[in-house]
């Protein structure tokens, strides 16, 4: 069975697991550029611009409606592939969707979300 006959999800499974062992070892040449981040985004969340975006309640990738609560902060280009905590990088997700984006770029994760479609 090749590649191109795997179903979809070991495709992503096996996506995922590259990505992981990839950036496992990610740093600058300090060892401190990822802890920064996760820091500004601590102090972003809880930030009023963040409690602004969240009261919205609505999930940037689904749109489906949540309280507050129950939407996490999320990387639109995730960390451990270079993104930044800067608020143009920032949305509210739900915990499905976030779950579910892990590592992925926003092309990568509308290209997950097409195959979904054509599975169904």
């Amino acid at each position: 069975m090749g590649k191109k006959d795997e179903p979809g999800w070991k495709q992503e499974r096996k996506r995922n697991r590259q990505l992981k062992e990839s950036v496992s070892g990610f740093s600058d040449s300090t060892g401190s550029t990822f802890a920064v981040e996760k820091q500004k985004a601590r102090d972003l969340r809880n930030s009023s611009w963040w409690k602004k975006k969240i009261s919205e309640g609505k999930c940037y990738y689904c749109g489906k409606n949540f309280h507050p609560s129950e939407l996490t902060m999320d990387h639109k280009i995730p960390l451990a592939r270079g993104g930044k905590s800067e608020r143009i990088n920032l949305v509210a997700a739900c915990k499905e969707c976030n779950n579910k984006k892990k590592y992925l770029l926003p092309v990568e994760w509308e290209e997950y979300l097409e195959n979904i479609k054509k599975s169904d």
